[in-house]
């Protein structure tokens, strides 16, 4: 009986897991570019910023009197 080539099935796990990675990494960048690529998906005619940065006046600087 021949003897299991454990190196051999290690890369491919490896191998598989790089994949998947990159795999992950490409979609991430694609939805990354396809949420918001000029403002136009944001409903109620926000521009960008995070919520709560209504009304700040100058963004917050805080105590720049």
């Amino acid at each position: 009986m021949a003897t299991p080539n454990y190196g051999y099935e290690k890369r491919q796990r490896e191998l598989a897991k790089k994949q998947k990675k990159e795999e992950k990494l490409r979609a991430k960048a694609a939805r990354k570019t396809s949420e918001h690529p000029d403002g136009a998906d944001q409903p109620d005619g926000e521009t960008s910023g995070a919520p709560g940065d209504v009304g700040q006046g100058d963004g917050g600087a805080g105590g720049a009197n």
